[in-house]
């Protein structure tokens, strides 16, 4: 896929995700002002990808994204600017990103729709929690690293060992976490997922 830089009828000749892509590049390419490029580039596609959306509401960003490959993003930027006409590469670079920042988004979604829908369900069963409890549980919903341990659990709610186990215990009844199956002194704990996220039709 060939294309000049400096063809507007090009851009408009595209589907509008592809003219997101190619705005971009132009604008990034010409770079026409001494300060506020990148502000006003990310703002130009944003612009091209909510018109494409045809909606007031949008739950990604292509601009965290790109702030999230920046290194990519540099790479295949200068490549094509240095490079012949055929800008193939850029698009094929700039679509996946948009992918993978549409497919960033349906995760934290889901992850927000599962929190609120597990503590919903506590609620229903009138399961009630001590802030000790509550903190980890929540932590457990935010990227938590590794496995949970009674040696994790003390260090996050500063509690001492026996305390620590007697909240897992009691969250284990009320069905809230279980153990998995290792066991001894690398005797873990993880969610019991009680929920399911609606699939959309």
């Amino acid at each position: 896929m060939a294309s000049k830089h400096s063809s507007p009828r090009t851009a408009l000749q595209c589907s509008s995700d592809v003219s997101a892509a190619h705005n971009r590049l132009r604008h990034d390419t010409i770079h026409p002002f001494e300060d506020g490029n990148g502000r006003i580039g990310r703002t130009i596609a944003e612009m091209c990808l909510a018109r494409s959306d045809s909606s007031a509401r949008r739950f990604y960003s292509m601009s965290s994204q790109i702030l999230e490959e920046r290194k990519g993003y540099y790479d295949v930027l200068e490549k094509t600017q240095a490079g012949s006409l055929d800008i193939t590469e850029w698009l094929t670079w700039f679509l996946g990103c948009l992918d993978r920042a549409i497919e960033q988004s349906s995760r934290i979604s889901d992850s927000a729709l599962e929190k609120e829908l597990f503590w919903q369900d506590l609620k229903k069963r009138n399961v009630s929690l001590n802030d000790r409890q509550k903190k980890v549980l929540n932590k457990l919903f935010s990227g938590f690293e590794g496995k949970l341990t009674r040696d994790k659990w003390m260090k996050i709610t500063k509690a001492s060992s026996r305390t620590a186990l007697r909240d897992i215990e009691e969250l284990i009844a009320a069905g809230v976490i279980e153990q998995e199956e290792a066991g001894g002194r690398s005797t873990s704990y993880r969610l019991k997922r009680t929920t399911r996220i609606p699939e959309q039709d």
